[in-house]
């Protein structure tokens, strides 16, 4: 396989499609070629490992609305809730150390969570979307870009329900939660735990946190995050830890660790992580976990519509495949996603690592049709 402009779609803004495709995957190569010519994509990329090996590494389009900056090889993008799976993978690399019990009290590890009766709330809560922090009761616009303001305000926040008896998608707190703790753990904040850690000994050019060189590399982000009109609504309340009016392409939101939505990368890291976990947590030597962790980390905890309504099956932080949230026809197959489409897939029967990343956010349900697309012809 060679690098190469595999095809080009025709119109006013001509789509130049990059890079390598197996002949095993070629479907994949067609849906990604539909997603330009008929789902309205601006720019992309898919990537797959198999056993380690990369089979699939396609990009194309562009990285502006205007699409006159070409989507390159190593353009990256903001890979939004993806982030939560990346952190989860650090902390579930020092669970695999013995450095963290699951069943432990969170306050073991962080002891000011202790507040307002979360002496007892186990780490299992926090990373099963069960803890009943989805928000912060007095949120300042932009506290989420600085960590110890919003880990301190987690820290003294009653939970909404008693932790365990509510599964709910703590789409903007997430990331903090499990982020402090790999921070209390290893004395690194979780961006420089995964460059030192995983995106370093893996060649992954994912970022939690992006540095002036990385920025400049980055893809515009082309959506607004769609936040409920009602503004007592739980999602809206949880999303004001943010900056108002935030478009995602913000310095503040490009450079701060933002575990919950804000790491960049593109589709050939993830597929990389991927396929390192669906190998059991090893891929060319270098080793993440055991396979025991991988497995004790998928045995799911819950399945059904969460209190924001989405229908969702978790493990231990790692989105499990479900009708909510198909991901190939494996049923054991576990991922991350993230909004718009993003979706990163570990399939550990068939050893495959499968990702997508785009910076025109789909507005369809799920993973969206253009995910879901590339999902079908790479999964099944």
């Amino acid at each position: 396989m060679k690098d190469e402009i595999l095809f080009t779609i025709p119109g006013a803004r001509p789509v130049h499609v990059h890079g390598r495709c197996d002949a095993r995957f070629n479907a994949v190569r067609e849906a990604f070629a539909q997603n330009f010519s008929q789902r309205d994509e601006v720019g992309a990329a898919v990537a797959i490992t198999l056993d380690g090996v990369q089979v699939v590494d396609l990009w194309g389009g562009y990285r502006d609305a205007a699409r006159t900056q070409p989507w390159v090889r190593d353009t990256i993008v903001g890979t939004n809730s993806v982030a939560k799976g990346v952190t989860v993978t650090a902390l579930l690399m020092l669970v695999d150390q013995g450095k963290v019990d699951v069943d432990a009290p969170v306050a073991r590890y962080w002891p000011e969570f202790a507040q307002n009766g979360k002496g007892t709330l186990p780490v299992r809560y926090l990373l099963d979307h069960r803890a009943g922090l989805p928000i912060v009761d007095s949120p300042r616009p932009g506290m989420a870009y600085v960590w110890d303001e919003i880990t301190s305000a987690l820290a003294a926040q009653k939970p909404l329900w008693e932790p365990g008896s509510t599964p709910c998608y703590h789409a903007a707190t997430h990331g903090f939660l499990t982020g402090e703790i790999v921070r209390r753990v290893s004395g690194k904040s979780p961006g420089t735990f995964i460059r030192d850690h995983i995106a370093g000994p893996l060649g992954m050019d994912w970022h939690l946190g992006l540095r002036p060189d990385e920025e400049a590399r980055c893809a515009d982000f082309l959506a607004k995050m769609t936040v409920h009109s009602d503004p007592e609504a739980l999602f809206t309340r949880a999303w004001k830890i943010f900056a108002e009016g935030e478009n995602f392409n913000s310095k503040e939101w490009r450079r701060s660790e933002i575990p919950s939505a804000g790491g960049h990368g593109n589709a050939r890291a993830l597929a990389r992580l991927c396929g390192a976990l669906a190998r059991g947590g090893e891929v060319d030597g270098i080793r993440l976990m055991s396979k025991d962790t991988i497995e004790f980390a998928t045995r799911e905890q819950w399945q059904g519509t969460e209190l924001v309504g989405r229908y969702m099956r978790f493990g231990l932080g790692l989105l499990l495949n479900c009708k909510g949230t198909p991901m190939g026809a494996n049923p054991r197959n576990f991922g991350m996603f993230g909004a718009g489409g993003h979706v990163a897939i570990c399939d550990p029967d068939a050893r495959i690592g499968f990702a997508y990343t785009m910076n025109r956010m789909d507005p369809g349900k799920g993973f969206g049709e253009r995910a879901e697309a590339l999902i079908q012809a790479a999964l099944g």
